[in-house]
């Protein structure tokens, strides 16, 4: 009986062995076909990080070097500036970085890629490079110069020592760095030598990108947890503070705020509030519960958020487009002053559709921005300005509105709405020049006739 036992499992056992040997071995392959996949694809990008910084380097020198009224030639140039370093964020992105401090270097190519787009796109027979431009371009030849030598040599170590990027990605994820590992020390060198160059001027409108919003610039003095809940009670008309729970973010710090939280009795879910500190002005709201079947279409709803935003002090708001995501509407108001769309100052309103009902409210926009500004005349009339439009372009009528254009300036412009190809645009025209200064495409947003 076990000879006859036997016969039959043997049999079966060593085809079963045999399995997972192959099985064992398909793996293996996989894996080393994976591994190899991406070391070539690391080494691909670093190669390419090499190559399209050299060539940053020599662009940056051609422009600098023809005649200072070549302005065709200086925007083809900063043009190529600003498509080599794009190509060398994309390629640093590609390589297994993000653990090294690498920072300073990719902050230092943001720069240099807004530099360049933000001249380029601009009228240079009417605006030419600056003085202050020029030593700014020199500075950068003279650092992409070093940045570009750095990498070289790095590249001619990983070559000459066929170093793999697979064992720095192994050293960065484990945490231990190998004795020798010339690409991460190489990297860190590259980091330190761009963290000590001294400070560029890149000027007002590359510098204005990166100025963070603090709550210092805010007007108004600094308000108390107990103040914060009074205002979250008014907010929610609610008879006392009691239930509301002030949690203070960012304690000391310019951007130090307060969260008030409500528990919804019913649903036990939070409703939440963020206010600043500095003023007390209300950032955002959400009202998290759910929300039953659609029973109001667009005009409705937008009463609902009409009112909404009158009985808590928003005056003079104008919807500029509505959205529609399950059973909320979404509505986009920006503030209107002497009859003029201000865009900068925008609200996002969100509505149930199932009672119409207000659950979510972003306001920092408006905070940051509203003011009162001094607004000038256009030079062109709406019809003058209607002429730079497609002339298969639907367009509804013409709206004055301001807005931040490539540069960060705030720009009078007649905003058009329309439908072409099948989708809505809205187009805005420099109400002074007449160019077109800024296109958005709406997909899937209808936009609201003011």
């Amino acid at each position: 009986m076990y000879q006859r036992l036997s016969a039959v499992l043997f049999p079966i056992m060593s085809l079963l062995f045999i399995g997972s040997i192959y099985w064992g071995y398909q793996e293996h392959q996989e894996k080393n076909s994976v591994l190899l996949k991406a070391e070539n694809q690391y080494q691909r990008a670093f190669h390419d990080l090499s190559y399209h910084m050299d060539q940053l380097h020599h662009q940056l020198g051609n422009t600098l070097a023809v005649n200072s009224a070549s302005q065709s030639f200086h925007r083809k140039g900063l043009v190529n500036v600003w498509r080599l370093t794009s190509e060398a964020q994309n390629e640093i992105n590609q390589l297994p970085l993000t653990l090294l401090p690498f920072n300073k270097t990719e902050d230092f190519l943001s720069h240099i890629s807004n530099f360049a787009y933000k001249t380029s796109v601009r009228d240079l027979t009417k605006q030419p490079l600056t003085d202050k431009e020029y030593a700014t371009m020199k500075t950068l030849y003279a650092k992409s110069g070093e940045l570009t030598k750095d990498l070289q040599a790095m590249q001619d170590k990983v070559l000459a020592k066929n170093l793999r990027w697979m064992d720095v990605e192994s050293a960065i994820a484990t945490e231990k760095s190998a004795e020798d590992n010339t690409i991460i020390d190489g990297f860190k060198t590259v980091d330190k030598k761009v963290s000590e160059y001294p400070e560029i001027n890149w000027g007002p409108s590359v510098a204005s990108m990166y100025q963070k919003r603090t709550f210092k610039s805010l007007s108004g003095k600094k308000v108390s947890a107990q103040e914060i809940a009074s205002r979250a009670a008014k907010f929610l008309d609610l008879p006392s503070t009691k239930g509301i729970r002030v949690v203070e973010n960012g304690k000391g710090t310019e951007y130090a705020s307060y969260s008030a939280i409500v528990a919804e009795p019913k649903s036990g879910k939070n409703i939440s509030l963020d206010f600043t500190q500095q003023g007390g002005e209300l950032l955002w709201y959400i009202h998290p519960r759910d929300i039953s079947a659609k029973t109001m279409g667009l005009k409705e709803a937008r009463k609902h958020a009409d009112q909404f935003l009158t009985n808590h002090g928003y005056e003079g708001m104008t919807p500029v487009s509505y959205d529609e995501y399950g059973n909320e509407g979404v509505f986009t108001y920006v503030s209107t002053q002497n009859g003029i769309l201000i865009y900068p100052e925008m609200i996002t309103v969100k509505v149930a559709l199932d009672n119409g009902q207000v659950v979510g409210l972003q306001a920092g926009d408006y905070v940051y921005e509203h003011r009162a500004r001094k607004l000038k005349k256009p030079a062109l009339t709406e019809s003058a300005a209607r002429k730079a439009l497609n002339p298969d372009l639907k367009s509804a009528e013409g709206h004055l509105a301001l807005i931040k254009n490539d540069i960060g300036q705030e720009t009078l412009c007649y905003e058009f709405a329309g439908k072409i190809n099948g989708a809505y645009y809205r187009i805005y025209i420099n109400a002074d020049t007449g160019a077109e200064e800024a296109i958005e495409e709406m997909p899937g947003m209808t936009p609201i006739s003011t």
